[in-house]
């Protein structure tokens, strides 16, 4: 019975339903913490989600870099296929229309540090998203490596399950 257990949840369910990530930097701050040499928050990523239905705008996803292909990187989506994407004074524009954005650290431009205060105009690609941090100004985002692939996305985070007193829904 064990080894059946050991092979449904390692041979089933973590490649294909549901897996846990580490957060490994401070780029979705105050959403998800991570840093080095401190308790970086743990989550679970819904894998099967998009077998079903597209990435939209707000969710929170994990995903393969594409500049680096064994490193997972986990960001918010804040363009579809077909978005008009742009920042004017560290503000988000979708499409012309200003983003209301309540989890976006502080002061997200920064007027020395590329492309917080000011970006584009780009258009998301068929079969892309374009995900940015939380945490404008130290975030390696799409905006200095362009869309993410629909293709790269490994799943959309939806619980925050550890340290035990941030534990809570994305």
């Amino acid at each position: 019975m064990m080894a059946f257990a050991f092979a449904l949840v390692f041979g089933f369910i973590k490649p294909a339903v549901a897996d846990s990530y580490r957060i490994p930097s401070s780029s979705m701050e105050p959403t998800l913490h991570g840093c080095a040499g401190c308790s970086n928050d743990r989550v679970m990523a819904n894998k099967f989600i998009y077998r079903f239905s597209e990435p939209e705008r707000g969710q929170i996803v994990v995903f393969r870099s594409v500049e680096e292909e064994d490193t997972l990187l986990i960001k918010r989506v804040v363009g579809v296929p077909g978005d008009k994407i742009r920042l004017r004074g560290g503000t988000l524009y979708v499409n012309g229309e200003s983003q209301d954005e309540p989890y976006v650290h502080v002061n997200p431009c920064h007027r020395y540090v590329p492309r917080t205060c000011t970006f584009g105009p780009v258009t998301v690609p068929r079969g892309h998203i374009f995900v940015m941090g939380d945490n404008r100004a130290v975030s390696h985002d799409s905006r200095f490596f362009g869309a993410v692939p629909e293709d790269n996305v490994e799943g959309e985070a939806f619980l925050r399950y550890w340290p035990p007193g941030r534990i809570g829904l994305l």
